[in-house]
């Protein structure tokens, strides 16, 4: 699998604390072997997000990610679930 990072993306992670971008390089590995782990909690979005999917980060924190074609996705944003929920 492919994975791009949307300048987005980039942004916000890099003001995540080191704790937060650490967790998601472990997901990201694990989202690279199973994109279906229940760990991940894995899930459609709906409204303004309806093309997109969720992963869980943390407990607080989500990425969301858009699939480009059969083999390649693009994480799009990572933030605090009442940041991308409201």
């Amino acid at each position: 699998m492919k994975v791009l990072f949307h300048k987005n993306f980039d942004k916000n992670y890099q003001k995540l604390p080191v704790s937060v971008r650490n967790k998601f390089k472990k997901r990201l590995r694990l989202f690279m072997a199973d994109p279906f782990n229940p760990t991940l909690n894995n899930h459609a979005l709906h409204g303004e997000w309806r093309d997109f999917r969720s992963i869980n980060v943390t407990g607080d924190f989500r990425a969301f990610y858009k699939t480009l074609d059969e083999t390649t996705v693009e994480f799009t944003i990572i933030d605090k679930h009442s940041n991308l929920y409201s």
